[in-house]
Protein backbone atom coordinates (compact mmCIF):
# COMPACT_ATOMS: atom_id res chain seq x y z
CA UNK A 1 0.00 0.00 0.00
CA UNK A 2 1.38 3.42 -0.90
CA UNK A 3 0.35 6.47 0.28
CA UNK A 4 -0.22 7.92 -2.94
CA UNK A 5 -3.62 5.32 -3.50
CA UNK A 6 -5.03 6.53 -0.62
CA UNK A 7 -5.55 10.23 -1.76
CA UNK A 8 -8.89 11.08 -2.09
CA UNK A 9 -11.17 14.07 -3.22
CA UNK A 10 -12.35 15.01 0.30
CA UNK A 11 -13.83 17.73 2.17
CA UNK A 12 -13.39 18.31 6.25
CA UNK A 13 -16.44 17.44 7.95
CA UNK A 14 -17.48 16.85 11.17
CA UNK A 15 -18.53 13.50 11.85
CA UNK A 16 -22.09 12.53 12.62
CA UNK A 17 -23.22 15.33 10.74
CA UNK A 18 -22.89 13.62 7.09
CA UNK A 19 -20.95 15.53 4.76
CA UNK A 20 -23.73 15.16 1.99
CA UNK A 21 -26.28 15.73 4.19
CA UNK A 22 -24.51 19.12 5.16
CA UNK A 23 -24.52 19.78 1.28
CA UNK A 24 -27.86 19.24 0.26
CA UNK A 25 -29.33 21.00 2.92
CA UNK A 26 -27.01 24.11 2.10
CA UNK A 27 -28.15 23.80 -1.66
CA UNK A 28 -31.90 23.47 -0.37
CA UNK A 29 -31.86 26.08 1.73
CA UNK A 30 -30.27 28.56 -1.31
CA UNK A 31 -33.08 27.46 -3.72
CA UNK A 32 -35.92 28.58 -1.09
CA UNK A 33 -34.20 31.60 -0.55
CA UNK A 34 -34.08 32.50 -4.00
CA UNK A 35 -37.41 31.43 -4.88
CA UNK A 36 -38.82 33.01 -1.77
CA UNK A 37 -37.23 36.13 -2.57
CA UNK A 38 -38.72 36.26 -6.26
CA UNK A 39 -42.10 35.94 -4.57
CA UNK A 40 -41.78 38.98 -2.48
CA UNK A 41 -40.03 40.88 -4.96
CA UNK A 42 -42.98 40.46 -7.43
CA UNK A 43 -45.57 40.96 -4.52
CA UNK A 44 -43.53 43.90 -3.91
CA UNK A 45 -44.56 44.94 -7.51
CA UNK A 46 -48.02 44.10 -6.46
CA UNK A 47 -48.12 46.05 -3.66
CA UNK A 48 -46.43 49.45 -5.16
CA UNK A 49 -49.68 48.99 -8.24
CA UNK A 50 -51.92 49.14 -5.17
CA UNK A 51 -50.28 51.94 -3.39
CA UNK A 52 -48.58 50.57 -0.61
CA UNK A 53 -45.54 51.80 -0.97
CA UNK A 54 -44.23 50.84 2.35
CA UNK A 55 -45.27 47.50 2.52
CA UNK A 56 -43.80 47.31 -0.80
CA UNK A 57 -40.15 48.83 0.39
CA UNK A 58 -40.51 46.35 3.20
CA UNK A 59 -40.77 43.38 1.10
CA UNK A 60 -38.14 44.37 -1.18
CA UNK A 61 -36.08 44.73 1.69
CA UNK A 62 -36.71 41.31 2.66
CA UNK A 63 -36.30 39.96 -0.53
CA UNK A 64 -32.77 41.44 -0.87
CA UNK A 65 -31.59 40.20 2.77
CA UNK A 66 -32.65 36.44 0.87
CA UNK A 67 -30.62 37.21 -1.85
CA UNK A 68 -27.76 38.04 0.86
CA UNK A 69 -28.49 34.80 2.51
CA UNK A 70 -28.58 32.41 -0.98
CA UNK A 71 -25.23 34.02 -1.84
CA UNK A 72 -23.73 33.65 1.80
CA UNK A 73 -25.38 30.11 2.48
CA UNK A 74 -23.19 27.92 1.23
CA UNK A 75 -20.20 29.35 3.02
CA UNK A 76 -21.89 29.45 6.36
CA UNK A 77 -20.57 27.98 9.54
CA UNK A 78 -24.01 27.23 10.94
CA UNK A 79 -26.85 27.11 8.70
CA UNK A 80 -29.61 25.91 11.20
CA UNK A 81 -29.13 29.05 12.69
CA UNK A 82 -30.41 30.29 8.89
CA UNK A 83 -33.11 28.51 8.88
CA UNK A 84 -34.55 29.68 12.26
CA UNK A 85 -33.44 33.12 10.85
CA UNK A 86 -35.73 32.37 7.92
CA UNK A 87 -38.58 30.22 9.34
CA UNK A 88 -39.44 32.49 12.04
CA UNK A 89 -40.50 35.89 10.19
CA UNK A 90 -41.93 33.74 7.94
CA UNK A 91 -44.32 31.63 9.56
CA UNK A 92 -44.91 35.66 11.73
CA UNK A 93 -45.95 36.97 7.71
CA UNK A 94 -47.90 34.22 7.52
CA UNK A 95 -49.75 34.96 10.80
CA UNK A 96 -49.90 38.78 10.17
CA UNK A 97 -51.42 38.38 6.10
CA UNK A 98 -54.68 36.16 8.37
CA UNK A 99 -54.89 39.55 10.52
CA UNK A 100 -54.12 42.29 8.07
CA UNK A 101 -56.98 44.85 7.29
CA UNK A 102 -58.73 43.42 4.41
CA UNK A 103 -57.58 40.15 4.62
CA UNK A 104 -58.74 37.33 2.48
CA UNK A 105 -60.63 33.95 4.18
CA UNK A 106 -58.56 32.12 1.76
CA UNK A 107 -55.28 33.11 3.46
CA UNK A 108 -55.47 30.40 6.04
CA UNK A 109 -54.23 28.23 3.64
CA UNK A 110 -50.51 29.80 4.01
CA UNK A 111 -50.70 27.68 7.87
CA UNK A 112 -50.38 24.71 6.31
CA UNK A 113 -46.90 25.38 4.72
CA UNK A 114 -45.91 25.97 8.45
CA UNK A 115 -45.20 22.08 8.87
CA UNK A 116 -43.84 21.65 5.57
CA UNK A 117 -41.58 23.97 5.72
CA UNK A 118 -40.50 23.49 9.54
CA UNK A 119 -39.37 19.91 9.45
CA UNK A 120 -37.86 20.04 5.78
CA UNK A 121 -35.29 22.10 7.05
CA UNK A 122 -35.07 21.71 10.75
CA UNK A 123 -36.10 17.92 11.20
CA UNK A 124 -38.67 15.78 13.06
CA UNK A 125 -38.03 17.65 16.41
CA UNK A 126 -37.39 20.78 15.91
CA UNK A 127 -39.35 21.01 13.07
CA UNK A 128 -42.87 20.10 15.57
CA UNK A 129 -41.44 22.84 18.33
CA UNK A 130 -41.62 25.14 15.48
CA UNK A 131 -44.63 24.67 13.48
CA UNK A 132 -46.58 23.69 16.51
CA UNK A 133 -47.05 27.28 18.47
CA UNK A 134 -47.40 28.82 15.42
CA UNK A 135 -50.14 27.22 13.87
CA UNK A 136 -52.01 27.57 17.07
CA UNK A 137 -51.64 31.08 16.91
CA UNK A 138 -52.74 31.52 13.46
CA UNK A 139 -55.70 29.69 14.49
CA UNK A 140 -56.49 31.72 17.06
CA UNK A 141 -55.81 34.86 14.78
CA UNK A 142 -58.26 33.45 12.10
CA UNK A 143 -61.24 32.95 14.56
CA UNK A 144 -60.00 36.19 16.21
CA UNK A 145 -60.51 38.15 12.94
CA UNK A 146 -63.67 35.89 10.86
CA UNK A 147 -64.86 34.73 14.61
CA UNK A 148 -66.89 31.15 15.01
CA UNK A 149 -69.37 30.63 12.01
CA UNK A 150 -73.04 30.64 12.55
CA UNK A 151 -74.28 27.93 10.35
CA UNK A 152 -73.59 24.31 9.98
CA UNK A 153 -71.64 24.83 6.59
CA UNK A 154 -69.40 27.48 8.25
CA UNK A 155 -68.57 24.62 11.27
CA UNK A 156 -68.43 21.80 8.41
CA UNK A 157 -65.96 24.40 6.12
CA UNK A 158 -63.77 25.35 9.47
CA UNK A 159 -63.51 21.83 10.33
CA UNK A 160 -62.36 20.82 7.04
CA UNK A 161 -59.74 23.80 7.48
CA UNK A 162 -58.64 22.56 10.53
CA UNK A 163 -58.84 18.71 9.74
CA UNK A 164 -56.33 19.31 6.72
CA UNK A 165 -54.16 20.92 8.96
CA UNK A 166 -53.27 18.28 11.46
CA UNK A 167 -53.42 15.50 8.70
CA UNK A 168 -50.64 17.42 6.98
CA UNK A 169 -48.72 18.27 10.56
CA UNK A 170 -49.39 14.43 11.32
CA UNK A 171 -48.02 13.13 7.69
CA UNK A 172 -45.31 15.11 7.54
CA UNK A 173 -44.31 14.05 11.39
CA UNK A 174 -44.43 10.22 9.89
CA UNK A 175 -42.65 10.96 7.01
CA UNK A 176 -39.86 12.52 8.52
CA UNK A 177 -39.48 10.02 10.51
CA UNK A 178 -39.30 6.93 7.75
CA UNK A 179 -36.96 9.43 5.76
CA UNK A 180 -34.56 10.41 8.66
CA UNK A 181 -33.95 6.70 9.66
CA UNK A 182 -33.61 5.72 5.91
CA UNK A 183 -31.05 8.64 5.10
CA UNK A 184 -29.18 7.32 8.52
CA UNK A 185 -29.15 3.62 7.22
CA UNK A 186 -27.98 4.81 4.09
CA UNK A 187 -25.41 7.33 5.62
CA UNK A 188 -24.11 3.72 7.66
CA UNK A 189 -23.93 2.24 4.47
CA UNK A 190 -21.53 4.65 2.43
CA UNK A 191 -19.35 5.46 5.53
CA UNK A 192 -19.03 1.53 6.51
CA UNK A 193 -16.88 -1.35 5.52
CA UNK A 194 -19.71 -4.15 4.49
CA UNK A 195 -17.18 -7.30 5.10
CA UNK A 196 -15.69 -5.57 9.04
CA UNK A 197 -18.54 -3.06 9.17
CA UNK A 198 -15.78 -0.76 10.51
CA UNK A 199 -15.36 2.67 8.79
CA UNK A 200 -14.30 2.51 4.95
CA UNK A 201 -11.66 4.19 3.54
CA UNK A 202 -13.29 7.22 2.73
CA UNK A 203 -15.28 7.84 6.01
CA UNK A 204 -11.26 7.15 7.72
CA UNK A 205 -9.65 9.79 5.00
CA UNK A 206 -12.49 12.84 6.52
CA UNK A 207 -12.42 11.17 9.86
CA UNK A 208 -8.22 12.13 9.13
CA UNK A 209 -9.15 15.70 7.60
CA UNK A 210 -11.37 16.65 10.46
CA UNK A 211 -8.52 15.68 13.06
CA UNK A 212 -6.14 17.53 11.79
CA UNK A 213 -8.44 20.99 11.60
CA UNK A 214 -9.43 19.72 15.17
CA UNK A 215 -5.53 19.40 16.27
CA UNK A 216 -4.57 22.56 14.66
CA UNK A 217 -6.94 24.55 16.44
CA UNK A 218 -6.57 22.86 19.67
CA UNK A 219 -2.94 22.51 19.19
CA UNK A 220 -3.00 18.76 20.26
CA UNK A 221 -1.25 15.75 18.54
CA UNK A 222 -3.09 12.76 17.26
CA UNK A 223 -1.34 9.81 15.67
CA UNK A 224 -1.70 7.61 12.23
CA UNK A 225 -1.35 4.44 12.48
CA UNK A 226 -1.10 2.01 9.26
CA UNK A 227 -1.23 -1.64 9.81
CA UNK A 228 -0.73 -4.38 7.51
CA UNK A 229 -1.82 -8.52 8.23
CA UNK A 230 1.05 -10.35 8.13
CA UNK A 231 1.32 -13.21 5.48
CA UNK A 232 -2.67 -12.91 4.73
CA UNK A 233 -2.35 -14.55 1.16
CA UNK A 234 -1.44 -17.37 2.40
CA UNK A 235 -4.48 -17.66 5.13
CA UNK A 236 -6.94 -16.90 1.70
CA UNK A 237 -4.54 -19.95 0.10
CA UNK A 238 -4.38 -22.18 2.73
CA UNK A 239 -7.72 -21.88 4.64
CA UNK A 240 -9.79 -20.46 1.71
CA UNK A 241 -11.35 -16.95 1.42
CA UNK A 242 -14.82 -17.41 3.79
CA UNK A 243 -11.50 -17.93 6.61
CA UNK A 244 -10.00 -14.85 5.39
CA UNK A 245 -12.88 -13.03 5.59
CA UNK A 246 -13.38 -13.93 9.08
CA UNK A 247 -9.72 -13.09 10.02
CA UNK A 248 -10.52 -9.69 8.91
CA UNK A 249 -13.54 -9.18 10.81
CA UNK A 250 -11.81 -11.24 13.87
CA UNK A 251 -8.98 -8.47 13.93
CA UNK A 252 -11.50 -5.70 13.42
CA UNK A 253 -13.40 -7.31 16.73
CA UNK A 254 -9.78 -7.42 18.54
CA UNK A 255 -8.55 -4.10 17.72
CA UNK A 256 -12.00 -2.77 18.32
CA UNK A 257 -12.34 -3.90 21.65
CA UNK A 258 -8.53 -2.67 23.06
CA UNK A 259 -9.48 0.94 21.61
CA UNK A 260 -10.80 4.18 23.27
CA UNK A 261 -13.95 6.00 22.36
CA UNK A 262 -12.44 8.66 21.06
CA UNK A 263 -10.20 6.39 18.83
CA UNK A 264 -11.14 5.20 14.99
CA UNK A 265 -10.36 2.33 12.47
CA UNK A 266 -10.96 1.96 9.26
CA UNK A 267 -10.27 -0.28 6.68
CA UNK A 268 -8.48 0.53 3.59
CA UNK A 269 -8.23 -1.93 1.44
CA UNK A 270 -7.51 -5.63 1.48
CA UNK A 271 -5.67 -6.06 4.78
CA UNK A 272 -4.45 -2.95 5.11
CA UNK A 273 -6.26 -1.00 8.06
CA UNK A 274 -5.76 2.55 9.23
CA UNK A 275 -6.25 3.91 13.24
CA UNK A 276 -7.01 7.06 14.31
CA UNK A 277 -5.39 8.04 17.93
CA UNK A 278 -6.73 11.17 18.88
CA UNK A 279 -5.19 13.16 21.82
CA UNK A 280 -2.00 11.03 22.15
CA UNK A 281 1.74 12.19 21.80
CA UNK A 282 4.33 9.12 20.49
CA UNK A 283 5.17 7.76 23.75
CA UNK A 284 1.31 7.06 24.85
CA UNK A 285 0.82 5.87 20.82
CA UNK A 286 3.46 3.34 20.94
CA UNK A 287 1.95 1.94 24.20
CA UNK A 288 -1.64 1.54 23.05
CA UNK A 289 0.01 -0.11 19.59
CA UNK A 290 2.33 -2.57 20.98
CA UNK A 291 -0.79 -3.53 23.25
CA UNK A 292 -2.72 -3.46 20.05
CA UNK A 293 0.02 -6.04 18.80
CA UNK A 294 0.58 -8.13 21.45
CA UNK A 295 -3.17 -8.56 21.91
CA UNK A 296 -3.74 -9.21 18.32
CA UNK A 297 -0.85 -12.01 18.26
CA UNK A 298 -1.74 -13.57 21.31
CA UNK A 299 -5.83 -13.74 20.22
CA UNK A 300 -5.71 -16.62 17.40
CA UNK A 301 -8.79 -17.16 15.18
CA UNK A 302 -10.91 -19.80 15.75
CA UNK A 303 -12.86 -21.14 12.79
CA UNK A 304 -14.55 -24.42 13.23
CA UNK A 305 -11.90 -27.17 14.64
CA UNK A 306 -9.32 -24.86 13.79
CA UNK A 307 -6.70 -22.40 15.64
CA UNK A 308 -5.29 -20.14 13.31
CA UNK A 309 -2.77 -17.49 14.26
CA UNK A 310 -2.06 -13.81 12.84
CA UNK A 311 -0.13 -10.63 13.18
CA UNK A 312 0.30 -7.80 11.99
CA UNK A 313 2.80 -5.13 11.27
CA UNK A 314 2.20 -1.55 12.14
CA UNK A 315 3.80 1.77 10.98
CA UNK A 316 3.08 5.17 13.43
CA UNK A 317 3.35 8.55 11.79
CA UNK A 318 2.45 11.58 14.58
CA UNK A 319 0.82 15.22 13.83
CA UNK A 320 2.50 17.36 13.34
CA UNK A 321 5.54 16.26 13.66
CA UNK A 322 5.69 13.52 10.47
CA UNK A 323 3.15 15.94 9.00
CA UNK A 324 0.54 18.44 8.88
CA UNK A 325 -1.38 16.88 5.69
CA UNK A 326 -3.22 14.08 5.42
CA UNK A 327 -1.01 12.97 2.35
CA UNK A 328 2.23 13.62 4.06
CA UNK A 329 1.16 11.59 7.47
CA UNK A 330 0.34 8.74 5.01
CA UNK A 331 3.53 8.91 3.36
CA UNK A 332 5.40 8.39 6.95
CA UNK A 333 3.43 5.94 8.25
CA UNK A 334 3.44 3.64 5.40
CA UNK A 335 7.44 3.65 4.64
CA UNK A 336 7.06 2.66 8.35
CA UNK A 337 4.88 -0.22 7.51
CA UNK A 338 7.26 -0.82 4.88
CA UNK A 339 10.50 -0.91 7.24
CA UNK A 340 8.41 -3.32 9.66
CA UNK A 341 7.62 -6.04 6.59
CA UNK A 342 11.27 -5.79 5.55
CA UNK A 343 12.62 -6.27 9.75
CA UNK A 344 10.60 -9.66 9.35
CA UNK A 345 6.91 -8.51 9.92
CA UNK A 346 5.04 -8.57 13.55
CA UNK A 347 6.57 -5.57 14.32
CA UNK A 348 5.95 -1.92 15.58
CA UNK A 349 7.96 1.29 13.93
CA UNK A 350 7.77 4.71 14.85
CA UNK A 351 11.20 6.52 13.66
CA UNK A 352 12.65 7.07 10.21
CA UNK A 353 14.68 4.48 7.86
CA UNK A 354 18.03 5.64 7.16
CA UNK A 355 18.99 6.01 3.73
CA UNK A 356 21.17 2.75 3.36
CA UNK A 357 17.98 1.00 4.31
CA UNK A 358 15.50 2.46 1.68
CA UNK A 359 16.26 -0.16 -0.65
CA UNK A 360 15.77 -3.51 1.91
CA UNK A 361 12.78 -1.84 2.19
CA UNK A 362 11.25 -1.46 -1.35
CA UNK A 363 12.87 -5.02 -2.23
CA UNK A 364 11.20 -6.22 0.80
CA UNK A 365 7.42 -7.75 1.42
Amino acid sequence: MRASKLRTDSIAVQPGLGGLVDADQRSLIRVIFLLTGVTLACFALLQFGQGNGLFALLEILAAALLFWGAWRIPVARRPVWWIVAYLLPLNGFIVYIIIMPDASVTAFVWVYMMPVMSYLLLGRLAGLLLAIPYMFIATLAYLQRFGLPDDAAGFIDLGNALSCGMLILVFVHLYERRRAAAQQALERMADTDALTGVANRGSFQRSLEWCIAEAARSQTSFVLVLLDVDLFKQVNDRWGHAVGDAALQHICRVLSARLRQTDSIGRLGGEEFGLLLRDADLTAARQMTETLRLQLNQTPLRFGQQSINLSATFGLAVWPTDGVSADALFRSADERLYRGKALGRNQLVHHDVLPVDILDVKLTR
